[in-house]
């Protein structure tokens, strides 16, 4: 399950709205406790595709370690990622799912239609290695 605050959900939403129409990206940054993931703050990330951010995203792994960096400071660990799909479902895709390594983390995907937030999905990626790893369906709870 992932919590998240509802001023931090609304704030990943509003982010995939502001970059319409292209993906949005960011990192969770919390604590995990058993099998829930709980989000303390959200880091907004550059989307550094140019070549198709309408419908792909990538993070520069510089702002990856910075971001991870400052949250390690503050007691925060990085707990999982989002990203919307502009006119697109909340589902993950065949290239979410190939550029997804993080295991034991949080892939919340927000649909935004036409410029207006529609429906945001978690999914957590689960598994050990590439050969057995899968995205499965995650519980939101707006705190």
């Amino acid at each position: 399950m992932l919590k998240i605050t509802r001023q931090l959900y609304e704030a990943l939403r509003q982010h995939g709205e502001e970059t319409y129409p292209h993906e949005c990206c960011g990192v969770l940054l919390g604590q995990i406790d058993d099998d829930t993931r709980t989000v303390t703050t959200i880091a907004r990330a550059g989307n550094t595709r140019t070549d198709s951010a309408h419908n792909r995203y990538n993070i520069d792994p510089k702002e990856l370690i910075k971001i991870q960096s400052e949250g390690r400071k503050r007691g925060e660990d990085i707990i999982g990622f989002y990203h919307s799909h502009p006119d697109h479902p909340a589902r993950w895709s065949q290239t979410d799912f190939a550029e997804a390594h993080w295991y034991g983390c949080s892939y919340v995907i927000t649909s935004v239609e036409m410029g207006k937030a529609v429906l945001t999905n978690s999914f957590a990626l689960e598994g050990g290695d590439e050969s057995d790893k899968k995205l499965v369906d995650e519980k939101i709870e707006v705190i």
